[in-house]
């Protein structure tokens, strides 16, 4: 609930609490001014003492929740003179009343003592009252009228303790859902910036060392090496750029305020496909591409089928290297259901050779963790033949069912 609406609430509550207040005060007027037709004891007092009491008795009440304790005090005390003043021996509702609060809002120990104290002196006023100052029964008859005030006045300090217990965990689940959002959103940037940082230094890496290899036998393959690298580092500095606006909440208008922010372009889908092929061949692994689409995929599954395959040749570049073939191929079929495969031969030259990120880096964690967000499966491993084969299964459909689950789960 935003700030607004609290405030809306808790202004309907205080005018709730004066009405009940006002009801009181009548309610207390009108018993000191009866006579004493009913054989009972009455009040014989000035007129001033009795408004005095029942104003006592009942204003408190639309100051309960602002003043808790304070509000208890003058209610009970008030509530006693009107017991002994014999005004009314009801069971002190306006006590009961303002127990409830001083439960619901104060900590447990307060609330406890507070709770001992009105029920020693709601006990003592009404024995003394009923049984000691002007008796109208036996005193058994006032012991019973005190354990009916302590039930009144207890099961609404029970009450209250119940409902502060209810907000307590209701408070504490949505912090949990809280945390569990950002961190959640911590690691989809994460993994962004690992496919943008990964794919796009190992490219940069495989073009640095073809320069170093030929810059004095082929001077025209060095400058062609390093305007890839320059434009490949420029378009991870694009992506970044991009990913950290997101993570610092930036705006589209302040990006174009910022001379040295990136424009905001849209995220990479099925159709920046042939670019990233283009960049693997830059690296030297011979790539295609054959995709087969029933139907138009979301921004979502269009973005971790690119991440996807975008993992899956930064580890070809890196582990098979120059002069691989690499055969990406992706479908979707009429349901929506995807299929992407990117299989090399591993007949390369590799930069890399410890394979270090095939045997469960942030790459294929990365993967997975896409995957698993549209309930699909990872299948990943070397070919039985030679080189190295990435299959992956989203079901697009799944993805509110499964973001649902895991939120059932939590609760």
């Amino acid at each position: 609930m935003g700030t607004r609406g609290h405030l809306r609430t808790r202004a309907h509550l205080l005018a709730f609490d004066a009405c009940v207040a006002a009801g009181v005060v009548a309610v207390h007027v009108a018993l000191a001014g009866q006579d004493a037709s009913d054989g009972l004891p009455r009040f014989s007092g000035p007129w001033w003492l009795g408004w005095l009491v029942a104003v006592c008795v009942g204003a408190p009440l639309a100051v309960r929740r602002l003043w808790p304790l304070p509000a208890l005090a003058l209610i009970l005390a008030a509530s006693a003179a009107a017991t002994f003043l014999d005004i009314t021996r009801d069971p002190y509702i306006s006590t009961a009343l303002a127990a409830y609060v001083v439960a619901l809002v104060e900590p447990v120990r307060r609330a406890s003592a507070a709770l001992a104290l009105t029920l020693v002196i709601s006990a003592a006023a009404v024995i003394t009252g009923e049984a000691v100052m002007t008796p109208s029964g036996p005193w058994s008859e006032a012991v019973g009228t005190a354990a009916f005030v302590w039930l009144i006045i207890g099961a609404a300090w029970a009450a209250g303790r119940v409902v502060h217990q209810w907000r307590a965990r209701a408070a504490r689940q949505e912090r949990r859902l809280a945390e569990e959002a950002l961190t959640e959103e911590r690691l989809r940037i994460a993994r962004e910036l690992h496919d943008i940082v990964s794919h796009s230094l190992s490219v940069i890496v495989v073009k640095a060392a073809v320069a170093n290899h030929v810059a004095e036998e082929r001077p025209q393959e060095t400058r062609d090496a390093v305007r890839t690298i320059e434009q490949t580092g420029r378009e991870a500095l694009a992506e970044m750029r991009r990913a950290l606006g997101v993570l610092r909440g930036e705006t589209a208008d302040q990006r174009a305020g910022d001379p040295g922010s990136a424009k905001m372009a849209p995220l990479p889908g099925l159709d920046d496909l042939p670019a990233l092929i283009q960049r693997a061949e830059q690296a030297g692994v011979r790539t295609k591409l054959r995709t087969q689409l029933a139907v138009q995929l979301p921004t979502g599954p269009a973005l971790a089928i690119y991440r996807i395959v975008q993992e899956a040749l930064t580890n070809v570049v890196k582990h098979s290297g120059d002069g691989t073939h690499c055969l990406v191929t992706i479908t979707v079929d009429s349901r929506g259901d995807v299929h992407i495969e990117v299989v090399d031969d591993g007949a390369g030259n590799a930069v890399v050779s410890d394979g270090t990120e095939l045997k469960g880096g942030h790459g294929l964690v990365g993967m997975r963790e896409r995957v698993m967000m549209y309930g699909g499966t990872l299948a990943a491993g070397p070919r039985p033949g030679g080189g190295f084969a990435v299959s992956a299964r989203l079901s697009p459909e799944l993805e509110h069912s499964t973001a649902t689950s895991r939120k059932e789960g939590a609760a």
